[in-house]
């Protein structure tokens, strides 16, 4: 729903700006050229995600939705780069605008892009997939606004350099929203371990299960949006392995996990103190 509004109206303001010769117009132009690229991404990022694991993608393709979202970053800040090189020449050399054609069709836009950020609104926190694309529709709304503004100081004053100015701020906000799916996306791919999950409160957590004396190689990231996976090496007492007390400790360590910590899947290796002489690549 929201692919199909943006992308009618896209047709008509390509049209109004080419009218009118605004910059501002084009600049919100090329970006609903990103934002439909963005969607379509998602809407096919959504589906490989939702398939089942199999051969050698034993998570399945779930990282598709944050490869989405990274590339809708990217493209949000090539946009961007564009608008403003664009911006500062038409700062020097102010061309004709037709501020009225500006300031309908901005009016207009800034209405399609009400209807179609609320339909991507309740999923946008739930999946970094859909908030790239949210992110996108959401800085056109704040672009159509600026533009709008931009209109109507020309008609009332006549002065062409505000839709330049506007442009420099709908480019402003592109940056700023690039960043943080980039930085999101990025951690995620970069195997960083979730904001929300401390390792040295997991580590102490899990510590105190009793008969525990070490937590070692303890690793947390994120497989996908809401999606965050953990292992650790659990060092035990000897007598649990011969007594048959592991399986007890290793549900208490699970049931850690679910009571204090987001984590949904966990791996742990529970071993013997002797055990470390056997682990030449072992971390903290």
């Amino acid at each position: 729903m929201a692919a199909g509004l943006i992308g009618a109206f896209l047709v008509g303001e390509v049209v109004a700006a080419v009218l009118s010769g605004s910059l501002a117009l084009f600049a919100d132009a090329g970006h609903l050229v990103a934002d439909v690229g963005a969607l379509v991404a998602s809407i096919w990022a959504a589906r490989l995600a939702a398939r089942p694991p199999g051969g050698v993608w034993t998570f399945g393709l779930k990282r598709a939705e944050i490869l989405s979202a990274a590339g809708n970053g990217v493209t949000l800040a090539a946009v961007a780069v564009v608008i403003t090189i664009e911006a500062i020449v038409r700062l020097v050399h102010p061309p004709r605008v037709d501020g009225g054609v500006v300031l309908v069709v901005a009016l207009v836009g800034a209405a399609v892009n009400v209807v179609a950020t609320a339909v991507l609104a309740r999923s946008s926190r739930t999946s970094l997939n859909v908030r790239g694309a949210f992110v996108h529709l959401l800085t056109d709304l704040y672009g159509f606004l600026g533009t709008a503004g931009a209109g109507l100081v020309i008609v009332l004053s006549g002065w062409a350099r505000a839709d330049a100015v506007a442009s420099l701020v709908v480019a402003g906000l592109m940056v700023r929203a690039a960043w943080g799916l980039v930085r999101d996306a990025g951690r995620i791919l970069l195997q960083g371990a979730p904001e929300e999950v401390s390792l040295t409160e997991v580590r102490a957590h899990l510590s105190e299960v009793e008969h525990v004396l070490e937590v070692h190689d303890l690793h947390a990231w994120t497989l996908t949006s809401n999606l965050a996976t953990l292992s650790a090496h659990v060092v035990v007492e000897d007598h649990c392995f011969a007594s048959g007390h592991a399986p007890q400790i290793l549900d208490r360590l699970q049931a850690c996990l679910g009571e204090c910590f987001d984590v949904e899947h966990a791996t742990f290796q529970l071993e013997p103190a002797s055990h470390a002489v056997h682990e030449h690549g072992r971390h903290a």
